[in-house]
């Protein structure tokens, strides 16, 4: 209970400080994305939040303005046919992800848990339930994303989302704020459009 308020307070200082740093590469990806195509600078979703809230997560806008409209890029036949040139770039390098930080400050995130759900993967929100992942603050990053990312089957990667729930401490947060930067140079696990799936012929032990 008490690293749960000293998160939450370290989540406040450490995103307003990254804002206040970061802002001049927020303002050179913004005129950058301009530049690129036409469209707003960011994009909203509907995540799933603590005890399952709705919220709407902020991104870099990665997609062309005609992309289907409430389609998760999971679902898209062909996702890659609707990324924009500086979009590949951001989501390779994860910088798509940096307007979260706005979540953060807000409280419907915390910089490192279970990455957010989308509203729509009832697989996943219901493998989490059974180690109770959905009942904490989602993360900018997470334990999963050192572990294999996109690649991971969504039974394993609620099982590791359990493992952080269960084992949440100071030493455990900074092993994966650190692992990330690593997987983001290294571009580990990244498939597009992967969201996982469950492998039901797969022994869970």
């Amino acid at each position: 209970m008490i690293f749960r308020l000293f998160k939450r307070i370290s989540d406040f200082v450490l995103s307003l400080l990254g804002l206040i740093i970061l802002s001049p590469l927020f303002l050179l990806l913004v005129i950058m994305i301009k530049l690129d195509s036409k469209g707003p600078i960011l994009f909203k979703q509907k995540r799933v939040g603590r005890h399952k809230k709705h919220f709407n997560i902020l991104k870099f806008r990665t997609m062309r303005i005609d992309t289907p409209k409430d389609t998760p890029t999971h679902l898209l036949k062909n996702p890659e046919q609707w990324i924009t040139k500086m979009g590949k770039f951001l989501r390779k390098t994860s910088l798509d992800e940096l307007p979260q930080i706005i979540n953060i400050l807000k409280g419907d995130m915390s910089i490192v848990g279970p990455r957010p759900a989308l509203w729509n993967q009832y697989d996943l929100i219901e493998e989490r339930d059974k180690y109770g992942a959905n009942d904490i603050y989602p993360g900018l990053t997470g334990y999963a994303q050192i572990k294999g990312r996109d690649e991971l089957p969504i039974d394993q990667k609620a099982k590791l989302d359990g493992f952080y729930t269960k084992n949440m401490g100071l030493w455990l947060d900074i092993k994966v704020f650190f692992g990330t930067i690593v997987s983001v140079f290294k571009s580990d696990g990244v498939v597009e459009g992967g969201t996982g799936s469950i492998d039901k012929n797969k022994d869970q032990k």
